[in-house]
């Protein structure tokens, strides 16, 4: 059984619209205080789990952080229709982003409405007893966890709230907590929700042991923690839970989702229509229409905006015989020579590459809006991620470089490559070149880019001290009466 969110539509009247959230329209300033309601929930089994489903809601909205993450390095270019199409994108891309981009916004309300939502359940984890309630507590716990990372990962210090909601009236008085805390608290839910979570779950979706035990690696990794990132990964890599799949042109079509690779996927679906007025509310995966092919008619694709293209530049940092390549880009002006009948439009800063692993196929509903609603699964964690943080972890900590090869080669084998023999530092590279092929398109870059050290060498206009993180965006420190400081250069 796949794990069904409910529309953030229908959950507001079960939860309370905070400083941090944003609403889907108007219409919900007619409706009457929530407070009066949220203190007389969680009466069930039911109403945990209702609310719990509300929480895995959000992770849909990170499509929008997956394609930023690309965008902001040096993987792909905005694109779009023109340099003026969806602004705050474009200056993503250039690097010029300020603390009024409407993009970055969405990004920090819409992680900070995930986070209300599990400090909800958390807040009242206590209050009714029934069976598996750990698991719902370790379940809401991992996702707190999961959102609080993306936020330290773009914006550096953020306000911090352990199971308690951020209240309307909370903006005045709490504070933005230095990001050493953040993670502290983070590998604390992520130990919980190890201990407390199930190797497998009986509903697709859910999150498990081994993804909790995979993000807590990932964590680790950011801080340099090394060793522990060593110890956590191995435990994942030695469950026998998860391994390569054997066809990789498979994992990203729709036969390919949640397969033995897929250590934590966002689960999307084509049931429910979405407009651009609520882009937040669509089940779909919206980075799929945006990163589609312009005007496109032909056999396999579906039409899209032609955001998020891979430069030339990604392309060939592919070696040669490596299966991955065009699993990963789909070059237009070949597969046009190849295939009767396809034309498509040019759109800005056409590179003739689009991001074939996120781009809309034949074969769906195409509910409208079409471009809004793909099914296509985000991989949140796959494997291969797993096996190179990992191999990066051993090899970084000065641990063991053996074993860092054995793991990096895991990966490369299945790409038809050679081995790799370096050690010291030329493994380092080769682990680092090996992470941006395998991982193209799937959001990892900027953030590998800034936690290594390497961005300002890379992204044209990356500044030094600046573009590490994203600005805070202006309206919530005016909303925190300007007693926040913004990140330093915005």
């Amino acid at each position: 059984m796949k794990m069904k969110y409910i529309p953030i539509k229908f959950l507001v009247v079960l939860f309370i619209i905070t400083i941090v959230s944003n609403s889907c329209s108007d219409d919900f300033v007619e409706v009457a205080s929530f407070d009066e309601n949220s203190e007389d929930y969680f009466n069930s089994e039911e109403e945990y789990q209702k609310a719990l489903t509300a929480v895995y809601d959000l992770l849909q909205s990170t499509y929008l952080n997956v394609m930023l993450g690309e965008i902001a390095s040096d993987n792909t270019l905005a694109g779009g229709e023109s340099a003026t199409d969806t602004p705050g994108i474009q200056e993503v891309d250039n690097m010029v982003h300020t603390p009024v981009n409407a993009q970055l916004r969405d990004i920090w309300g819409w992680m900070f409405s995930g986070v209300n939502r599990a400090n909800y359940i958390l807040e009242f984890k206590d209050k009714t007893e029934f069976s598996g309630r750990e698991g719902v507590i370790a379940e809401a716990t991992f996702l707190r966890a999961y959102y609080y990372f993306e936020l330290v990962k773009w914006f550096g210090d953020v306000p911090l709230a352990v199971d308690k909601r951020l209240l309307f009236g909370d903006q005045n008085v709490i504070e933005r907590t230095p990001k050493a805390e953040v993670y502290a608290q983070i590998e604390i839910d992520l130990l919980y929700a190890a201990a407390n979570l199930p190797t497998t779950q009986a509903e697709t979706g859910r999150v498990t042991k081994g993804a909790a035990q995979a993000l807590l690696g990932k964590v680790y990794l950011f801080q340099n923690k090394f060793s522990k990132a060593a110890t956590i990964l191995d435990e994942v890599i030695d469950s026998g839970t998860y391994d390569l799949v054997t066809d990789y042109n498979s994992i990203f079509e729709t036969e390919g989702e949640n397969n033995i690779e897929s250590v934590f996927e966002v689960q999307y679906t084509d049931e429910e229509g979405a407009g651009f007025e609520c882009l937040q509310c669509s089940e779909g995966n919206v980075a799929v229409g945006f990163n589609g092919i312009r005007n496109y008619s032909g056999p396999l694709f579906e039409s899209g905006f032609s955001f998020n293209v891979p430069t030339q530049e990604v392309v060939d940092a592919y070696e040669e015989n490596d299966i991955r390549k065009d699993v990963a880009v789909l070059d237009i002006d070949a597969w046009a020579v190849e295939n009767s009948g396809v034309s498509f439009a040019i759109g800005h800063e056409h590179t003739g590459y689009y991001n074939r692993k996120y781009i809309s196929r034949k074969g769906d509903l195409n509910t409208g809006d079409a471009n809004l609603t793909n099914p296509n699964n985000y991989r949140a964690i796959r494997f291969a991620d797993v096996l190179l943080m990992a191999a990066e972890a051993y090899n970084r900590g000065s641990i063991d470089d053996v074993k860092a090869q054995t793991y990096l080669n895991r990966v490369r084998t299945r790409a038809t490559l050679p081995n790799v023999v370096a050690t010291g530092n030329s493994l380092t590279t080769s682990i680092y070149k090996e992470r941006r092929v395998e991982l193209l398109g799937e959001g990892h870059h900027f953030f590998d880019l800034v936690r290594t050290q390497r961005a300002a060498q890379e992204i044209d206009g990356f500044t030094s001290g600046k573009n590490e993180v994203f600005p805070i965006p202006s309206i919530e420190i005016e909303l925190a009466g300007n007693r926040w400081e913004q990140n330093g250069g915005y």
